[in-house]
């Protein structure tokens, strides 16, 4: 039996669930419904029998994070494929397509964003089961939910006239519809005939690369350019960045699914979220007594129809008499929104980076390869950092042109280069790198190693490094 491969798209950025889901650590790798990620469930749900090992196609500020993540559920990746720079949905789609192709002609791939929750995943595994006659047929398969709300942040799927939304078998389509205002949204309920546009699709890798020839050939030859000149790179596998920058930026809806006369559809009635705002995390948890959503380190008084939730087990936050609220605290932002205003989330963002603050983007805690850091205290000349590194991983061997650091071991051991030297440093002890001295700082135990970094200097940006060797291939910068 033909496997079919999951192909599973996790380059977005992340904006809409500000602040717990920023550009540098997007919403998709978060753990925002129970103990696992997004994409750790969404790639759990995709394995079994008839279903092969996942393809990643994401950004290289994240190509470490989807290792370690997937390897945390004891799952690896056929291939991840690095995308140079984000180029929406088409172009990802179409560079999994060709590689699969490549080595299985007739290979089936079931497309889905890594951020979406399905809470049933073995009732959605049985629509991809009924779909598959369907797709090896030579169709292209839309995956969509039955609405039981007159939403406006989703687009639509309109059924052809002779389908049915109760089916439990693939239908024809009669278009892609975009999102509506509140009364055409109501419309569509009443009609039945027009499902949510959940953005998963199912089809064989050649049928979509011919689609891809009819409507996008330009695309086409551009993405077979950048996977033709693609480079290894540690298991991963970098496009081409010349040929990438060619490729126009656009989703897979506009591009082709749009434009193909013979869709099909596969109704899902189980329960679906691309949790798109904080409202929908809100509904998706489950609001108990008083339909209030309450996270650990978080307290409702008096409130009703709220979502509290603290970000970091040091912060308790209190809500007092609250109403259809939604309060997100994290150690360096707080949102506080009315529920029905949670769409825009983004916005904000948006006059945050205009005001050139690191919050719009970045968390304080800066995930890495080899573990994290966090920035405890900043001066003019000064910076105060948390450092963990994990077992057996190492930092590389670098120097800085505009700073000297004290390294203070407070749990594990390290094992400390610096210029020709090498030593073990325990716990409570100390070591000091002079400006410009190239040293590298390793985990050589078992456990996590915990540093705090004291950094003095002119400069003290994550871009002043100077790489002279590195297990993780990063160049000079942060």
């Amino acid at each position: 039996m033909t496997l079919i491969h999951p192909v599973l798209l996790c380059g977005g950025s992340g904006t809409r669930l500000w602040p717990a889901s920023r550009q540098s650590f997007p919403k998709q790798f978060a753990r925002l419904m129970g103990g696992e990620s997004l994409f750790q469930a969404s790639a759990r749900r995709l394995i079994g029998d008839g279903f092969g090992a996942p393809i990643i196609v994401t950004g290289d500020p994240f190509r470490f994070i989807v290792t370690e993540q997937l390897a945390q559920v004891s799952l690896g990746a056929a291939a991840t494929l690095i995308e140079p720079a984000a180029r929406n949905t088409a172009p990802a789609v179409l560079a999994a397509a060709l590689w699969l192709a490549e080595r299985w002609p007739d290979a089936l791939m079931i497309v889905s964003p890594a951020d979406h929750v399905i809470p049933d995943a073995a009732s959605f595994r049985a629509a991809i089961s009924a779909a598959r006659t369907a797709a090896e047929a030579g169709g292209i398969i839309s995956f969509g939910i039955r609405p039981d709300r007159p939403e406006t942040g989703y687009g639509y799927l309109e059924l052809a006239e002779d389908s049915e939304a109760e089916a439990q078998t693939v239908q024809r389509l009669e278009r892609f519809v975009e999102k509506p205002d509140a009364a055409r949204a109501e419309e569509m309920l009443a009609s039945g005939r027009f499902m949510w546009n959940a953005g998963i699709f199912l089809f064989q890798a050649k049928t979509i690369i011919a689609a891809f020839g009819r409507h996008a050939p330009e695309m086409l030859s551009n993405v077979i350019e950048a996977l033709q000149k693609a480079s290894p790179d540690l298991g991963f596998t970098r496009l081409s960045p010349m040929a990438w920058s060619a490729v126009e930026s656009i989703s897979i809806d506009y591009a082709i699914m749009e434009k193909e006369r013979e869709l099909q559809v596969m109704p899902y009635s189980g329960a679906w979220s691309d949790l798109g705002s904080w409202q929908a995390v809100w509904q998706e948890s489950g609001p108990g007594e008083n339909g209030n959503v309450v996270s650990t380190h978080a307290t409702a008084i008096g409130c009703e129809n709220t979502l509290l939730r603290s970000e970091h087990e040091g912060l308790e936050l209190v809500g007092i008499g609250l109403s259809g609220i939604v309060v997100i605290a994290t150690p360096d932002a707080v949102l506080v929104a009315r529920k029905g205003e949670a769409q825009r989330v983004g916005e904000a963002v948006s006059i945050l980076k205009a005001k050139g603050l690191r919050q719009a983007t970045s968390f304080a805690r800066d995930h890495r390869p080899w573990g994290w850091f966090e920035s405890l205290a900043l001066g003019s000349r000064f910076q105060v950092k948390s450092i963990v590194v994990k077992p057996g991983a190492a930092l590389s061997l670098q120097s800085h042109l505009h700073r000297s650091e004290h390294w203070i071991v407070v749990e594990g051991t390290a094992r400390v280069t610096i210029g020709e030297a090498v030593q073990l440093i325990s716990e409570n002890q100390s070591v000091y790198i002079p400006l410009g001295e190239k040293h590298r700082l390793e985990n050589p135990g078992k456990q996590p190693m915990v540093l705090i970094e004291v950094q003095t200097g002119s400069y003290l940006g994550e871009d002043d490094i100077i790489r002279y060797e590195d297990i993780y291939a990063r160049g000079s910068g942060g």
